[in-house]
């Protein structure tokens, strides 16, 4: 069974009936009684402001790219390189608030010429469209769990759109080049990477 496939019916309004909660509890235990209120309550829960509970090495790694660092190795994104991220995408993945599937991106004549313009000032002056890290969350009760009045017993799908996803896997693709040409993975490393598994998880 595909876990994802729900999450896609959800989220394409394809399923007959969507519970909806109106309900949840508070820290303080005290419940909610309004929609909005338990929206925020749950989000509030679950999703964090940048800076709360921070490790020190996140801090580091926050401070030090306060400041733009060019180096030497610094290429732009080619056309080529753009089309071919854009095509590895699923035809029919979940889509963002937008509801543009990579199938309708793969569609669009010359997307990823106009793409390459579009992205490259991004790069220049470190910034983005808001509307792309603007997510149609999604919750997911995990599995053997019955308590629908505890945000914490939820797994959350966050959808963006295809144009903030692009860049992100263009960027992924980016680093794990330099992390696999320079050696930089640990050789205990097997979570997200490709074609690797851990012998112990399968009882070996």
């Amino acid at each position: 069974m595909n876990p994802w496939s729900q999450v896609y019916k959800i989220a394409t309004g394809k399923t007959k009936e969507v519970n909806k909660m109106t309900t949840i509890n508070r820290p303080d235990g005290t419940e909610t009684t309004k929609l909005q209120e338990t929206i925020n309550e749950i989000l509030d829960r679950l999703y964090k402001e940048d800076g709360e509970e921070e490790k020190p090495n996140h801090k580091s790694i926050r401070k030090a790219v306060e400041e733009p660092i060019h180096t030497e190795d610094d290429v732009e994104f080619t056309p080529e390189e753009i089309k071919h991220t854009i095509e590895s995408f699923g035809q029919k993945k979940a889509p963002g608030p937008d509801g543009i599937t990579g199938g309708k991106y793969q569609r669009i004549p010359f997307v990823s010429q106009n793409y390459y313009y579009y992205v490259q000032p991004m790069l220049i002056f470190r910034t983005i469209p808001k509307g792309w890290k603007i997510a149609k969350v999604i919750l997911v009760l995990r599995p053997n769990k019955d308590n629908y009045q505890d945000p914490s017993k939820f797994r959350r799908i966050s959808l963006l759109n295809m144009g903030g996803k692009i860049l992100d896997k263009l960027l992924i693709n980016r680093i794990n080049y330099h992390l696999y040409k320079n050696e930089l993975l640990s050789q205990r490393q097997y979570g997200f990477t490709p074609k690797k598994y851990n012998r112990r998880s399968n009882g070996s």
